[in-house]
């Protein structure tokens, strides 16, 4: 019985260690799936739609090859779409029935474009070659105009959560929720990449690999066991018995010789009894246990944890994405949180390149209005005068405020407030930011360093956006196109301004600096041979109110002061500093004229509230120097 038990333990065993192996080796499951598709119009776009996108679940690992160089550019359907504008493009799309990619619209019954091969198609299945190129493609590859339009080309745009580029082919593995789509291109003058592949991970792991294996290695074990436990019994079975009863006796025989004593020979000298060879069997089948314990992964083993919820994320990094908007009359915000730290990244490394070697050409590309005079004449000033202070540089992270405007169309307006806590001598910045049209990027209008006590009032969630307040909206304490008026009043005039009571003046420190005080203090130190005469007017920077979450508004605004200084007795006055080396003026009978330029920030409460308008941050420069005309 025991014999029978071993045998059937070892059948079992048997079957059990190779039903396992096979699970990992001939039965194994692919671990992906791939769909391939080829683009053959000989657009310099191609954008692959969500669809293609989330044809099958978990992370897409996206290839695009072609000739020259290709770019992959993530972004939301709506600004992907928006940038392309009237171009001509392919879409990639999923046709679920025939589980492939197509470039074909739904429903669309039209041919394949003819190519030198006549078999090839614009679709292509998994594992198939990629068709030789269409006649079109090579002739738009060879007929790319020479004066090209710059903006053509999808790389740097600031409308793109990811940007992924090379040279030949491009591949990138993420996870790409909902809503959004990847746009495929060369230089936006050649045709876009041909051949596109997309793979999903499958799951192909057997939780019952490890058990069968192991199972079967103990089972084999116990067959052995039990095998050796019936050879002992069977060998006690036939030795003499003690008590046999007694019978006649035999006569003696004669003694036979003794043989000789032969010594059995083993490999190190010493002696080994037959009997031990099975227990020797044991010591391989515990090290194949061992080592197949050993070498399974977790593959290889059931798990009943549950499994965790996963949130998609629309980059190949851990960046967020936003969630969906439940309101559809809710606009998304005009940027994403992941989005925005790109663009401040690209905007401070710029700028501080600029500053240092007064790159005028340079600036231009990311600042405009106020921020961009200020820059400009700063750049002319330290090109003479060497010592001269430069802009307050602009920190490259962490952003801490994100508010970007609450809109689907053009143009957009983003506020963000950048604070590097670890470097005290870089000043915690607001940037106001605008984009004019979908292919052209953010530029800054104000870059504004905030004061010691600010506190910046409460903002709807970067996931929703800020709305923009109205300029002539009368919700507010001041209507956001009055603020700059009222406050260059109450700088020139003080407690005299009919709007003085309503701001803050006692913890403004830039009343403090160009105040009536400072004023006077500047006639006064003034000599008795020169005059000197005050005019504040509304600079040309756009005034730009967000909407906070008290009602109230985050303000924008742009002052410029001047001062004129005049010879009283015929004489002459000589500039000094900043405004000599502007204006290249030594001395002047007619006079001089500085103007400065104030970016500010204010927060106004709304209409009817107890607070007042409070100034959050402000940057000041000359921008003007010449001689009176």
């Amino acid at each position: 019985m025991r014999f029978v038990l071993a045998i059937a333990a070892f059948f079992v065993a048997a079957v059990m260690i190779a039903f396992g192996i096979a699970q990992r080796t001939v039965l194994l499951e692919p671990s992906s799936v791939t769909l391939e598709v080829s683009t053959q119009d000989g657009d310099s776009y191609a954008v692959i739609d969500a669809s293609a996108l989330l044809a099958h679940p978990g992370a897409q690992t996206v290839r695009a090859s072609g000739s020259g160089p290709v770019i992959m550019a993530l972004g939301r359907e709506a600004d992907v779409t928006a940038w392309i504008g009237d171009e001509p493009f392919d879409t990639v799309r999923y046709d679920a029935k025939a589980n492939e990619l197509t470039t074909k619209a739904p429903g669309s019954t039209s041919t394949p474009t003819p190519t030198p091969t006549p078999t090839s198609e614009s679709t292509t299945s998994p594992g198939s070659a990629s068709p030789t190129p269409s006649a079109p493609a090579a002739d738009a590859a060879a007929k790319a105009p020479a004066d090209a339009d710059p903006t053509a080309n999808p790389a740097g745009s600031d409308l793109w959560l990811e940007e992924y580029t090379g040279t030949g082919s491009v591949s990138a593995t993420m996870s790409i929720p909902e809503g959004y789509s990847l746009l495929v291109a060369g230089d936006g003058t050649t045709p876009a990449p041909s051949k596109i592949t997309i793979t999903w991970p499958l799951d192909n792991s057997t939780p019952w690999a490890g058990p069968l294996i192991v199972g079967g290695l103990i089972l084999l074990l116990l067959g052995l066991v039990s095998y050796l436990l019936a050879l002992l019994h069977l060998r006690r079975s036939r030795r003499p018995r003690r008590n046999m009863p007694k019978g006649p006796r035999m006569p003696r025989l004669p003694r036979a010789p003794k043989p000789k004593t032969i010594k059995a020979v083993t490999g190190n000298g010493g002696r080994r009894s037959i009997g031990r060879a099975p227990r020797i069997a044991v010591v391989p089948v515990v090290l194949v246990a061992g080592l197949a314990l050993s070498g399974c992964s977790a593959d290889y083993w059931p798990t009943f944890a549950p499994a965790p919820t996963t949130s998609a994320s629309a980059s190949a990094t851990s960046e967020a994405t936003p969630d969906p908007v439940a309101d559809e009359d809710i606009k998304p915000p005009a940027v994403t949180v992941p989005q925005l730290e790109r663009i401040v990244r690209k905007i401070a490394v710029l700028a501080g390149d600029a500053d240092k070697n007064l790159d005028v050409d340079a600036i231009k590309t990311r600042f405009t209005g106020p921020a961009l005079e200020l820059r400009e004449s700063n750049y002319k000033v330290r090109a003479t005068l060497p010592d001269y202070a430069a802009p307050d540089a602009i920190p490259a992270a962490p952003v801490v405020v994100t508010a970007p405007q609450q809109t689907d169309a053009w143009p957009r307006v983003v506020m963000t407030v950048i604070q590097n806590q670890d470097d005290p001598t870089t000043k915690p910045t607001a940037l106001v930011m605008t984009q004019a049209s979908p292919r052209e990027n953010y530029l800054v209008r104000y870059a504004v360093s905030l004061t010691a006590d600010a506190t910046v009032p409460g903002l709807a969630p970067a996931v929703i956006g800020s709305p923009i307040v109205a300029p002539d909206s009368e919700f507010l304490l001041l209507p956001p196109e009055q603020v700059s008026t009222a406050y260059a009043d109450i700088l020139l005039k003080g407690d005299k301004s009919e709007y003085y009571d309503l701001f803050d003046t006692e913890n403004d420190p830039l009343i403090a600096q160009v105040g009536v005080a400072k004023k006077d203090e500047r006639r006064a130190a003034l000599p008795a041979t020169a005059s000197i005469d005050f005019t504040n007017s509304v600079g040309s920077g756009l005034t730009i109110a967000l909407a906070t979450n008290d009602s109230g508004a985050v303000v924008t605004a742009n002052i410029n002061e001047t001062e004129t200084v005049k010879p009283t007795d015929g004489g002459t006055v000589s500039p000094q500093n900043a405004a000599k080396a502007y204006s290249g003026v030594e001395n002047s009978a007619k006079g001089v004229t500085q103007t400065y330029g104030d970016q500010i920030l204010f927060y106004v409460p709304p209409a009817g509230s107890t607070e007042k308008i409070k100034l959050l941050g402000f940057s000041q420069g000359l921008i003007s120097a010449s001689e009176v005309p």
